[in-house]
Formats: structure tokens, C-alpha cells, sequence
């Protein structure tokens, strides 16, 4: 027999009560665990009399052993019955306590009832999209720049050349761990050293020496080097240039784009790209401000404790994302002066949001009636695989199929109040 209570702010008590012969048998069960590691004087492990373990095995142990090892099915079952579904650990305490029974009291944070505002006829307002002469010329000149070649030259260098240097940082006279590389090509302008670095190296030639004194920044990531005047020795192997290709037939054929054959066609080409990629930008920001003015409509007294499990995921992301680029997140973290908890500090807010509008959208597709039908799911796993380069059938044994028709559901619920959304 279980009772649920609602408490507040989605905080509620489940209390199982186990009696009779299941509360006796894991007694019983427990008993007989526990006694297989009782030594007694005078007997082998596991055949002792039972009256003479009961001296040693006290009540309150073999029941504390039948309820840890029974309460997650006791709990599970509960669950089933009550229709529940934790959205935290459940705590455990018990009472009521005896040879009859006991009242396992398991306490935990469930979805909020979320009450919805108006979802229909929001307004939903898209800037207009325009692409100017400007535009075309920046986007062509950028594209320049990606086919340009490095020409070694003798003249002094400027902003924007690439020098190829060797160096060595020094601190009170004595080499420094970091400060030291041969054959590095630095490109002036980029920032990539501390301050006064690249600003120092501006006119000078290939086979130029330069001592430069520079003084590190008072939040660099090495507390030895923070603040600390040091001296960089810098030998200049070559000093190169970016030259740009013509404008021309030539180099739009190079571009080897579809349907390009002058320049012309590139400059249609790159016209309509950039205007697809406003429009998305315009329509993501319209999207937005729809979901905004969604969530503000709504009432939910949200539970921290699903806040701040959405945080630790996309902590969690943020930390795969950093190893794939082949750095120790730890590493990372400490260059940044962050750690794992001020850094899911920093996505309590959009954390909030996500969390927030996911429910809505539930919500919205619970009212609505909508459905995630097998071809739905079909159709997703599809898109999975494609996506990940995966069988089908791999999707489908690493997938949780309850979570993704959760979230083909918000999916038609996000597509449904965009539909029926007032447009200007």
C-alpha cells in the first residue's frame, strides 16, 4: 500500500507501507544474509542454530537489511501504481517500525503543474531581410581571403603579415616554462600573444633580432607570470604577405561552386546565400521572442533541483565538447579561472529557460491532444543516424525511446504555436 502527498514547490511524500508476508519474508531473507557472515566460536560460517545468531543479530539489523535491500523495488512498484515520475534522488527514511510492518517514507521533486497562458495567436514579428551591393562586395572580399596565397617578402613588416619567428621569454634572467618556440608563424594584428608582443614586431625584416620588454597582464591564466615584467627574445626567420586574387571569371570558376561559371554568377550566388543565412538569423530571432512571450504566459513554481540538473548537463556538454578538441576540461576550466560549480552558475539562467519552456511545450501537446506515432519515431531515428552516421538499428538500442517522444512531442508543440501564431 502506498500514499502520495504533494507538498510544496513539487516536493512530495511517498510513504510505501510493507506488512504482513513481504515485510516477514525480507526479514527472513535478511536474516539469512547477514548470518552467513556471523562468526560464532565453536561453528562454521552458515551453520549456526538461529538461536544462537539471534544473540548476535539484532532486530534492528535485520530489518535495516531487509529495507536496503528491498526498498528500490519496493519503491519502483510504488511508483507504477501511483503513476509517478521523480524528476530528483529520492530521500529514504522510515517509521512505524515492528515485526508487522513498516512505512518506508520516500521523499523527491516531481514535474510542477504547469498552467498555461495563451498559446494561440501570439504575436510572432520577423524582420525584413535585405542584402545590399556592401554586403556582396564584403562577403566576395572575404572569400579572397580564403584563396589568397603567402608571398615571402623582403620589406619591413605590417599589420596583417605573418612573421615566422623563433623566441625565448625570460624572468629575471632565466627561461620560463611556455615561453619558448622555434619556427612559429604569428600573424600580426591577431592577438594571439600578450600585449605589446605583435605591436613591437611591426617593421621588422627577415633576419632581424629583437629583444622585446613587455610586462604580462594581471589576470593571465600562470599566476607565476601574472603581472611580472619579462623579456622575449625574437629571432625573424621570414616575414610573408597575403595576396589576393582578382576578382574574375577566373577565380569564380575556382570557387567551384554549383552554376558559377563567372563573376556574375558568384556574386548571384553569394547574394542568395546571404540572404538565406539572414533570413534564419531573423526567423531564429523571431522564434525567440514568440517562445518568450510563450513562457511569460504561463505560471510554473519550478523545483531548483530541475534547474539545476539542466545546468550540470550542459556543464557536462561543454566538457565533451572541450575533449574532443583534445584538452583535459580541467585544464580548460582553470585557464579560464572557472570551475565546474561557477561555471554552471553561469548557465543557471538559460538552464531556467530550457527547463521552463520544455514543460510548456508538454504541456501544450498534452492539451492539444498530439501524439509520437511509430513512423514519428521511425522518422527521428532516421534522422539520427543520418546525423551521427550511424545504422538505424544502432540509434535504436542507444536511444531512450520515452525521451525521444518527448521530444517529437515539444517538437510538434513548438511547430503547433508557431502556426498558429499571429503574423504582421
Amino acid at each position: 500500500m502506498s500514499e502520495w502527498t504533494l507538498k510544496e514547490h513539487s516536493l512530495g511524500e511517498l510513504v510505501v507501507t510493507v506488512s504482513g508476508d513481504e515485510w516477514k519474508n525480507a526479514c527472513r531473507k535478511a536474516f539469512n544474509k547477514i548470518s552467513k557472515n556471523v562468526t560464532v566460536p565453536g561453528f562454521r560460517k552458515g551453520s549456526v542454530p538461529e538461536k544462537i545468531l539471534r544473540r548476535y543479530i539484532s532486530k534492528e539489523q535485520e530489518r535495516y537489511e531487509a529495507i536496503e535491500s528491498n526498498a528500490n523495488t519496493w519503491l519502483v512498484d510504488a511508483l507504477k501504481e501511483k503513476e509517478l515520475e521523480p524528476v530528483s534522488r529520492p530521500s529514504l527514511d522510515f517509521r512505524n517500525m515492528s515485526d508487522e510492518s513498516v512505512d518506508l517514507v520516500f521523499e523527491f521533486y516531481v514535474e510542477p503543474e504547469v498552467k498555461l497562458g495563451e498559446y494561440k495567436g501570439l504575436p510572432y514579428e520577423m524582420d525584413a531581410v535585405e542584402i545590399s551591393e556592401d554586403d556582396v562586395n564584403k562577403e566576395l572580399d572575404r572569400m579572397r581571403e580564403t584563396y589568397a596565397d603567402m608571398e615571402t617578402i623582403e620589406s619591413a613588416a605590417e599589420e596583417g603579415d605573418t612573421v615566422n619567428i623563433d623566441y625565448e621569454g625570460l624572468k629575471d634572467g632565466v627561461a620560463f616554462d611556455g615561453g619558448t618556440a622555434e619556427g612559429y608563424d604569428l600573424r600580426l594584428g591577431s592577438g594571439s600573444f600578450i600585449p605589446g608582443f605583435e605591436d613591437q614586431l611591426i617593421g621588422v625584416k627577415a633576419g632581424e633580432e629583437k629583444e622585446l620588454h613587455l610586462t604580462f597582464p594581471e589576470d593571465y591564466h600562470s599566476e607565476e607570470l601574472a603581472g611580472q615584467e619579462v623579456i622575449f627574445n625574437v629571432k625573424v626567420n621570414e616575414v610573408k604577405r597575403k595576396v589576393l586574387p582578382e576578382l574574375d571569371d577566373d577565380f569564380a570558376k575556382d570557387v567551384n561552386a554549383p552554376g558559377v561559371e563567372n563573376v556574375e554568377d558568384l556574386r548571384r550566388v553569394v547574394r542568395e546565400r546571404l540572404e538565406n543565412g539572414r533570413k534564419e538569423q531573423a526567423e531564429r530571432k523571431a522564434d525567440e521572442e514568440l517562445f518568450k512571450k510563450l513562457s511569460e504566459a504561463a505560471e510554473i513554481d519550478l523545483p531548483h533541483v530541475m534547474v539545476e540538473d539542466e545546468a550540470m548537463a550542459m556543464v557536462r556538454q561543454f566538457e565533451t565538447q572541450i575533449s574532443q578538441y583534445g584538452m583535459q576540461p580541467s585544464q580548460y576550466l582553470k585557464m579560464i579561472n572557472q570551475t565546474e560549480e561557477t561555471l554552471r552558475d553561469t548557465y543557471m539562467e538559460e538552464a531556467e529557460r530550457n527547463v521552463r519552456l520544455r514543460l510548456i511545450l508538454a504541456a501544450i501537446a498534452k492539451n492539444e491532444q498530439m501524439e509520437a506515432s511509430d513512423e514519428d519515431v521511425e522518422a527521428e531515428i532516421a534522422k539520427l543516424a543520418e546525423a551521427y552516421n550511424m545504422e538505424a538499428d544502432q540509434v535504436r538500442h542507444v536511444v531512450d525511446q520515452d525521451l525521444l517522444k518527448k521530444d517529437i512531442l515539444n517538437q510538434k508543440a513548438s511547430e503547433f504555436v508557431k502556426e498558429h501564431a499571429s503574423r504582421s
